[in-house]
């Protein structure tokens, strides 16, 4: 245990000095939201008459598991980065923990992780049953050709990128979101110095999936791999192409048999919330004053929107959508953890130190 600490070493222990000044009303909140939209799958549920699922445990059960694992593993690395690798002992890492994590600490992080997956399998239900709605593809479509003077979006990516080398990389841009997402908010419950700014980022978070169900029933779509495969039709062979015809033979499962205990659908267009989760990654790197993290994500985010494209999972418009919805969600997410704005809220919440103020100030300005 490390005898004497600055400021910031305290601030850095308990994690909870703005919780404390201003209480629990903002977690309260975020329950509240997870509360809603968790009653809301339970009514669309019974409307339908299809019971919340879990297939294969893929939703909920394996990545609850899956995130828990991690979030262990990402505690011991952070406690031996703040130890420092000169002084390095077990005996230090340790007390750099016990300190890093109490008990208050730990159990709004760990609650922080269930409210999240308890939305997310929520989404992925309410995402399924969007299946039973009339699509409306051909709008979409005719929207990205007026944006695109008549053109295909999908067949001027092709025309640009080519169809074979291109697929492979695009494949893979495409494929690591779900492996981004899930060590994103992980990271950020680990990471964070104060638990209440990681709150910002797993509200935003919530209000992704949340808005992009939304968006979902507001225009049914499966996207233009389907409504237009001729467009897709050369494309190398990769798992994407495995995937929308697995996608595909789900979806008819469902409609042709939505009592059956494996029917689940996956495929919906508008919004991209590929694209969406993305930016909003990219507009709390900025909020929190990470510019080069920021400048890398914002690479990673124009490949995303090219490769949802490049596919045919989504329209342009889609994509459009998912910028407008991030930017939403981040706003939600922000109001909802910090009414008062996250500066104000540390001024009056005592045990934060000018030197730790200044921070947050240069912090914003870089932003």
């Amino acid at each position: 245990m490390v005898s004497s600490q600055t400021s910031d070493d305290r601030a850095i222990a308990d994690g909870t000095s703005a919780t404390r000044g201003s209480g629990y009303r903002w977690l309260a909140g975020v329950w509240v939201v997870v509360a809603v939209f968790a009653a809301v799958t339970v009514v669309r549920s019974h409307y339908i008459g299809i019971p919340i699922r879990d297939p294969d445990g893929a939703v909920f059960r394996n990545r609850v598991f899956g995130s828990l694992a991690m979030f262990a593993v990402l505690m011991l690395v952070d406690a031996c980065v703040r130890t420092g690798f000169r002084r390095w002992t077990v005996r230090k890492a340790w007390g750099v923990l016990r300190q890093r994590w109490p008990p208050e600490r730990l159990a709004i992080a760990l609650s922080g992780l269930l409210a999240y997956y308890i939305v997310y399998a929520s989404y992925h239900n309410l995402k399924s049953w969007d299946a039973f709605n009339t699509v409306r593809d051909d709008l979409l479509l005719r929207v990205d050709k007026w944006l695109f003077f008549g053109h295909s979006p999908a067949i001027l990516l092709h025309d640009l990128f080519g169809q074979h080398i291109a697929a492979y990389i695009f494949a893979v841009i495409y494929e690591s979101f779900s492996t981004m997402v899930t060590i994103s908010v992980v990271a950020v419950l680990v990471f964070a110095n104060r638990i209440r700014d990681s709150y910002v980022f797993l509200m935003s978070a919530l209000w992704t999936w949340i808005l992009g169900v939304c968006a979902y029933y507001l225009i049914p779509s499966i996207g233009p791999f389907h409504s237009a495969p001729s467009e897709f039709a050369q494309l190398t062979h990769t798992m994407i192409t495995s995937t929308q015809a697995r996608y595909m033979a789900q979806r008819a499962h469902l409609l042709a048999h939505p009592s059956a205990s494996d029917a689940f659908a996956q495929v919906s267009a508008f919004a991209s919330l590929h694209v969406g989760f993305t930016c909003m990654i990219l507009f709390m790197l900025r909020y929190f004053g990470f510019r080069l993290a920021a400048r890398v994500m914002t690479v990673y985010l124009f490949a995303v929107i090219l490769a949802t494209v490049y596919f045919g999972w989504h329209f342009f418009v889609d994509d459009i959508a998912g910028v407008i919805l991030a930017y939403l969600a981040v706003l939600l997410g922000r109001i909802m953890i910090y009414p008062r704005g996250r500066l104000s809220t540390l001024r009056h919440s005592g045990g934060e130190t000018g030197a730790t103020l200044d921070e947050e100030l240069l912090g914003r300005r870089n932003s």
